[in-house]
This record gives C-alpha cells, structure tokens and sequence, in this order.
C-alpha cells in the first residue's frame, strides 16, 4: 500500500505535456464536432465512448489509430462529443444517436465507414441504419450486458441506485462517480497499478505512457442524467439490446439484421468489457489484450490497427 500511495503522489506531481489543438471540425451539433484527420478514400466515422475524452482513439503521435489510418488509403473523422453536456441535458444513449452522430455523418454527402470503440461500438451498431453505412466495425463493443457478471452488474445496479437521486437533481452523473463503476470492475488493478508505476523511473517512456493514459481514464464531461439512466437500467439492468429490443430512430436494432459487413474486435482479457458481452453476429477478430492496450498497447499495431486497416480497405467502399 505505501508503494500504490508514493505511485499516486508522483502521478500527481508530474509534470504534463501542453495539449495538442484538435483536428479541424467539418460539422458542429450540440457541442459535439466531426473533426477531420485527413488522408484519401472512403470516409470512416469514429464514434468513441460518451464517457472519458475520445482521445484514446488519438492519444500520442505514436499512438493514434486516426493519424496512422490516414496513411493507410482512408479518410478517418473523430465524432467528438466535446463538454457541452447542457446542449444535451435530455438525450439518453438512443437520443445522442438520433439527434447528434446521425446529423453529423449525414453531412458528409456520402456514405460512411462507422467504427465504434467501447459504448461507441453499442452506439455505432444502433446509427448503421440510418446512416447508410457501408460497413461497422466494433472494437470492445458491448451488446449483450447480460453477459456481464452478475456481480459486476449487481455491484452496478447498487452504485446507481445511490447516484440517481443526484443524477436526477443536477442533470448530470458525474464522471467520478462513472469511474467509480469502472474501479469497482477490477479494485486490485487500480492499486497494483500505482505501485507499479512507482518502480518507473520518472523520465521514462513508460512513465510518460502511464500519465498520458492515466490522464485519459480520470478525465470527460459529465454524462447527462437521461444517457445514464439508459445505460444503467435499460443496458445493464434490462439488457434491451443483447434481447433484441433496444429501439433507435423508431427501428429495433438488430447486429445479425445489418445491410452491410460486421467485423467485431473483442479481447479474451478485456476486464471492462467481457468478451462474452459482444455482437454475436458478423466476423470477429478475438485478441488478449486489455481494454485500453489492444487500442494504444504496444502490440496494438500489429494486432488490432492493420486488421482494422485490412478489413476497412476491403469493405469501407460500399457497394
């Protein structure tokens, strides 16, 4: 415990990089922007998480899926809800679908590649129809809660239950309270964690990777009261989507129902998101790699960016 402590002091004490500017918006919603990273061919929408930045999609020059997805014969763009949470105070999950990301990809004037990490990934299924898109790629997307433990889910079900009434009274979940629920997944990693980083020397790239991503996971708005009360007791309470009958601009949405290819990422590892929560309808491609590293890990190139990259080339164009 003395070490997990000295690791946290020396994260907070750390000095930071500036933040870099974000990339140029083509189209703004709500507070929300579709932010353009360049390069050549089909577009490909990214929709990231309603919960922490969706920097981890664009965390460092050398571990940006988007930057290097440029290179790679495709146009990638960062749905980026941004901070903005009173332009949205009323929209649940389905309603930021509906009234943002929908908006947003329609004004591209073509077609789409989604590709939807985390809650995006659930999101990403549900705009697919709407959107037109040629093809859905997820990456540890869950669908079916129920294939969440039941103690993960009843540990939930309870954190919920004692933030509703503040939730309802200020509009908003907190973000702390979200990462609350993510620390209750695996409590022996969030202390293991810090005291393995206090063994790191201070100057080191791995100490630098640590405070960038840890940085990442304690940051992001507040999500509105309707979005969490959707994701509690709709997805992990009721599991409306994993049984068929989560609706979404007036359409039951359905992953083996799509009019266009699925390609699931999913990770036998993977503690925030099970794999047994997954799509079960489409290709999968199964890693074993953390929730956060098969994105930005080490390995991440070669295991999850150029299978991404080769699945989207063969498929992006549409038909």
């Amino acid at each position: 415990m003395a070490r997990a402590l000295e690791g946290l002091r020396m994260y907070q004490g750390a000095q930071r990089e500036p933040r870099r500017a974000p990339m140029p918006a083509v189209a703004e919603r709500c507070g929300a922007a579709l932010r353009d990273y360049g390069g050549s061919g089909p577009p490909v929408v990214f929709i990231p998480s309603l919960i922490n930045p969706p920097t981890i999609l664009d965390l460092a020059p050398e571990r940006s899926l988007l930057r290097w997805l440029a290179t790679q014969g495709v146009r990638p763009l960062l749905l980026d809800w941004g901070w903005d949470v009173e332009a949205r105070r009323a929209l649940g999950v389905g309603g930021h679908i509906e009234e943002i990301a929908v908006p947003l990809i329609a004004a591209l004037g073509e077609r789409p590649a989604l590709v939807g990490y985390c809650l995006g990934g659930t999101m990403a299924l549900a705009a697919a129809a709407p959107t037109h898109a040629t093809c859905v790629a997820t990456i540890a997307a869950p669908w079916h809660f129920g294939g969440f433990p039941a103690e993960s889910r009843a540990t939930l079900a309870k954190l919920w239950a004692g933030a509703q009434p503040t939730a309802q009274a200020l509009g908003v979940l907190p973000m702390e309270v979200l990462q609350s629920a993510f620390w209750s997944l695996d409590p022996a990693r969030t202390v293991s964690k810090f005291e393995g980083f206090a063994a790191l020397e201070p100057d080191s790239d791995q100490a630098k990777t640590f405070i960038t991503l840890e940085d990442w996971a304690n940051d992001g708005p507040p999500v509105s009261e309707a979005a969490a009360r959707e994701l509690f007791e709709t997805f992990f309470a009721a599991d409306l989507p994993g049984r068929g009958a989560w609706t979404v601009a007036g359409h039951t949405v359905d992953p083996a129902a799509l009019p266009c290819p699925l390609f699931n990422i999913v990770s036998a590892t993977d503690r925030i998101v099970p794999e047994n929560s997954a799509p079960r309808a489409g290709e999968t491609l199964r890693l074993q790699q953390g929730h956060v590293g098969m994105v930005v890990g080490g390995r991440a190139r070669q295991t999850l960016w150029e299978p991404l990259a080769g699945w989207l080339s063969r498929t992006a164009g549409g038909c």
